[in-house]
């Protein structure tokens, strides 16, 4: 259905898509999500060329829309989008918002587009809305004359841009219930959606977007169950993270404390959460940085906002010692009382070969 070799998206200042390179299969449905500015919305813009790709080819079906003598105009009949703030004509009635298209591209007698046009406003649940104006409906209302508008014209493939990001939280679940029965349609579809839930419900394949690309794709279930990259894991889990990094015995005790606090006040974490994090860490780097005489230490601390539990990991230098063992030191103490759970590791890492998982809420 879709093909896409080796696209390339690059902005002055940024390049939002490096080498996107994938197949989208007949009747697919698929998400994708992943952080703001990952090229998510500019993948779905480039396909059906609102964005023109710096290089590489897309083709749709055996055209390649990317051909500089390609008729737009004809891939955009069978390639329909839905945007984000829903675009539709303020001075024209809903009816005539979703007939007009179909009646100057397609050839469609007035009558027949606005049978059909009817049907589809029974579709989404809104009949009623025929002669009323955009002006006059909620958001949630507006993006569901949007879908049907572009369901009008009878398009094979679907491409949906965060169609509930403008919305008030009240009105999304109107929008996404017609995404779902949508999806049982047959029709191929991408959305663009921060969503969760309705990426797991509709979806048979999910594009986890990052660095420039689709950093990892797979099932609904592959991707929110068993994520096997880092960053996909810490995106669909919803993990805070900060990275503290110490390579010498004069490191910034106090700067990186000041780093902690702010971290955690930003993500509102608890003050008693925010306490116990700043402790584990000056605890654990008073016991990590005496061990060797050129320290080497990488500090995670991962903060889940589902379940209030924050996680710190830290990878040290040194021959495979689990400094934790020790009885008789002060810092191993405190970090066992701070500790909801506490475990030392062997990784596989010439520079940083031990690993010490302190737990806590």
């Amino acid at each position: 259905m879709i093909r896409i070799e080796h696209l390339k998206k690059q902005y002055a200042s940024v390049t939002p898509l490096n080498d996107v390179s994938v197949e989208i299969n007949d009747g697919d449905v698929i998400s994708v999500i992943g952080p703001s500015g990952t090229g998510k919305s500019t993948l779905l813009r480039c396909i059906n060329l609102l964005e023109k790709p710096t290089s590489g080819k897309i083709w749709v079906d055996d055209v390649e829309v990317t051909a500089p003598d390609c008729d737009m105009n004809e891939v955009r009949k069978r390639v329909g989008m839905v945007f984000q703030n829903f675009n539709l004509f303020g001075h024209k009635t809903v009816i005539e918002n979703i007939t007009l298209a179909p009646m100057d591209l397609l050839g469609i007698s007035k009558q027949e587009a606005y049978d059909e046009g009817m049907r589809l406003l029974r579709m989404v649940g809104l009949g009623e809305k025929a002669l009323s104006y955009p002006d006059e409906l909620s958001g949630g209302q507006k993006q569901r004359i949007a879908i049907a508008r572009t369901l009008a014209m009878d398009p094979e493939v679907i491409l949906l841009d965060e169609p509930t990001s403008a919305l008030d939280p009240t009105m999304v679940g109107e929008v996404q219930a017609v995404i779902r029965e949508l999806a049982k349609t047959g029709k191929t579809m991408m959305i663009v959606t921060h969503e969760m839930n309705l990426a797991r419900a509709i979806s048979n394949r999910v594009f986890y977007m990052d660095e420039g690309g689709i950093y990892e794709e797979g099932t609904p279930e592959e991707i929110f169950d068993h994520p096997k990259r880092e960053k996909t894991r810490r995106f669909v889990h919803k993990l805070k993270v900060l990275e503290l990094n110490i390579d010498s015995h004069d490191y910034d005790f106090l700067g990186m404390a000041r780093l902690i606090e702010v971290w955690c006040g930003k993500n509102q974490i608890t003050p008693k959460l925010t306490n116990r994090i700043r402790l584990v860490f000056e605890e654990a780097t008073q016991l990590l940085i005496p061990y060797s005489r050129t320290p080497l230490v990488k500090s995670v601390c991962e903060y889940s906002e589902e379940s209030g539990v924050a996680k710190w990991t830290f990878e040290y230098s040194g021959e495979r010692t689990d400094l934790t063992k020790s009885d008789d030191n002060l810092s191993v103490s405190v970090l066992k009382g701070l500790a909801e759970n506490l475990t030392y590791e062997c990784v596989e890492d010439e520079n940083l070969p031990n690993r010490i998982n302190i737990e806590i809420r």
